[in-house]
C-alpha cells in the first residue's frame, strides 16, 4: 500500500492551501496561483486541462470510510473533474494534512455546470486496474484489501 498525502504545496513547489476540518473529515482547497505550469491529462480520449493559474482542487477526505473526493476546477470554478481516490484508512500528519494509505483503484468523471448550475457528470471511468493487480501480485495489499478496493 502506497501512503498519498494531500499537501499540494509540496507537490507543485507553489501557490496556497487550506484545511479546513469539517464533520467526518478534513477539506483541503487548492490553489496553484499565478504562473503555475499547466497540468494536461488523457482523459477519455481528449486532452483534459485540470490544472493552471487560477485553478482551484477542493478535496474531502473522510476521517472513516475508503473513498476521498476531488474537485478539480478551471478558473471560472467550473468542475472539469471529479478524482475518486480509493483507500483503506486516512489520517492527518503533524502539520494537519490529511494522508491517505491508497489501494491504487481510482475512478474519475468529466463534469460540466449546466445552465441552471446544476453539476452533470458525463462520464465516469474505474482507473487503475492494472496497478491494483500489480500491487496484489507484488504482495503490497492483501487480497481483502483488493476485494475492499
Amino acid at each position: 500500500m502506497k501512503r498519498k498525502g494531500n499537501d499540494y504545496v509540496a507537490w507543485f513547489g507553489s501557490g496556497s492551501q487550506r484545511l479546513v476540518e469539517v464533520p467526518g473529515g478534513v477539506i483541503v482547497d487548492y490553489s496553484p496561483g499565478q504562473g503555475a505550469t499547466p497540468l494536461d491529462i488523457l482523459l477519455f480520449g481528449q486532452t483534459v486541462r485540470v490544472l493552471d493559474s487560477g485553478y482551484r482542487w477542493v478535496d474531502f477526505i473522510p476521517a472513516s470510510g475508503h473513498h476521498a473526493l476531488k474537485v478539480q476546477m478551471d478558473a471560472r470554478g467550473t468542475p472539469v473533474q471529479l478524482y475518486v481516490d480509493i483507500f483503506r484508512e486516512s489520517g492527518l500528519d503533524t502539520a494537519g494534512v490529511p494522508w491517505i494509505n491508497d489501494l491504487y483503484l481510482d475512478v474519475v468523471a468529466l463534469c460540466t455546470v449546466e445552465l441552471d448550475g446544476t453539476w452533470r457528470v458525463h462520464r465516469a471511468e474505474i482507473i487503475d486496474v492494472d496497478e491494483l493487480e500489480e500491487a496484489l501480485h507484488r504482495g503490497l495489499i492483501t487480497a481483502e484489501e483488493a476485494t475492499l478496493a
